[in-house]
């Protein structure tokens, strides 16, 4: 029986992995779904949503494939140097990109249009994770800064200064928390008082997070290990060798009863977990595996939306090609929920005023 779950990952030798997992009564098995040369550099991100996988590389482009229609889609071409270094969803509707030039770039996913491009950090953006609500969003950068953005009008919210470069920040799934990763150290942040709920540590640089439940987390490492930690009972719950080599990339999905864990790793694997939360304590179960050969560096989880549809705002059919040299004609976007004005290459910019007329400002 299909589980309609499908894993997506990239490698060092530019190719693009898909697997369709189906279950068994045993045992999974994962089938090989497509294998394709996505880009002319080593992949560094994959994100996916009900609808659309984009990946990313150090070739600076993103590069969007239709899996309803399983084909190509378009690239995106607005960061103009250096890799891309994260990407990540909200819902359907838009996509989030970060590299190292510094920007932070807000897609619409209707007809791939970049609402907004924020100079976001003054090094790398290193990666950036959407609150639950939309309204929010967190990114760190080689700045050593940790960066609230709100994203009702696409505005710094308030930045906080580290002593070290973050590499991971993640909100939890109910939003009321988020996580901070500093080479082997994550901090646990409460939303309300932005102050540290907790640290804990690994013996070895994290490559890795995803929140199993509001409360349960999986870290990998530059080593084999998978660990749990419980941030209730502020402790690592479990540890097991999940890999025989450094375990670069976890993701995490439901299907059905069953909390499945998802691990990439160098040694070429990716594994299927089955995680029990009420005995969060006991080692997971290997539920399936496949060798892709590869030197694996990124991976997500795909899975359809309710009876494999997607919404109608998602159902188009126009390619996706922005560049950021191209002249483009001034328009006004939804980032999210508000009506904001974007500003785009140009000599003039307009500038939206209280009484809601707009004034165009010459350029320096």
């Amino acid at each position: 029986m299909e589980s309609g779950l499908e894993l997506v990952a990239g490698s060092y030798e530019q190719i693009l992995f898909g697997y369709q997992a189906q279950k068994g009564e045993k045992e999974w098995t994962l089938k090989a779904e497509f294998t394709h040369h996505a880009h002319t550099a080593s992949l560094s991100a994959v994100a996916a949503n009900e609808r659309y996988i984009a990946t990313g590389s150090k070739d600076e482009t993103i590069q969007l494939y239709d899996m309803k229609n399983k084909r190509e889609h378009g690239v995106l071409l607005h960061h103009n140097a250096g890799t891309i270094s994260c990407l990540e969803f909200y819902g359907t509707s838009h996509l989030l990109s970060g590299a190292e030039d510094g920007l932070l770039c807000v897609w619409s996913t209707r007809k791939w249009e970049c609402l907004k491009s924020i100079k976001a950090h003054r090094g790398q953006v290193s990666f950036v994770s959407v609150h639950p609500s939309g309204k929010l969003a967190l990114s760190v950068g080689t700045d050593k800064t940790l960066r609230t953005w709100n994203l009702i009008d696409g505005r710094s919210a308030f930045i906080k200064n580290i002593k070290q470069s973050a590499h991971i920040v993640m909100w939890s799934p109910a939003g009321d928390k988020y996580v901070v990763v500093v080479n082997n150290k994550m901090d646990i942040y409460k939303l309300e008082t932005a102050s540290v709920m907790d640290t804990f540590s690994c013996p070895k640089r994290i490559s890795s997070i995803t929140f199993l439940s509001n409360s349960v987390l999986a870290v990998a490492g530059d080593d084999e290990v998978v660990r749990l930690f419980d941030t209730d009972s502020k402790k690592c719950v479990c540890e097991f060798i999940a890999h025989e080599n450094r375990v670069k990339s976890l993701d995490s999905c439901t299907v059905g009863d069953l909390c499945v864990l998802v691990s990439a790793s160098n040694d070429g694997f990716i594994k299927l977990w089955n995680v029990n939360l009420e005995k969060v304590m006991e080692v997971p179960a290997l539920l399936g595996k496949v060798n892709t050969t590869a030197r694996l560096t990124c991976l997500s989880v795909w899975q359809p939306g309710p009876q494999g549809e997607c919404t109608a705002e998602q159902d188009v059919t126009s390619q996706a090609s922005t560049t950021a040299t191209e002249p483009k004609r001034r328009k006004k976007e939804i980032v999210f929920t508000e009506e904001v004005v974007i500003e785009e290459p140009s000599c003039t910019k307009r500038v939206k005023t209280r009484g809601g007329e707009k004034k165009k400002k010459q350029k320096n």
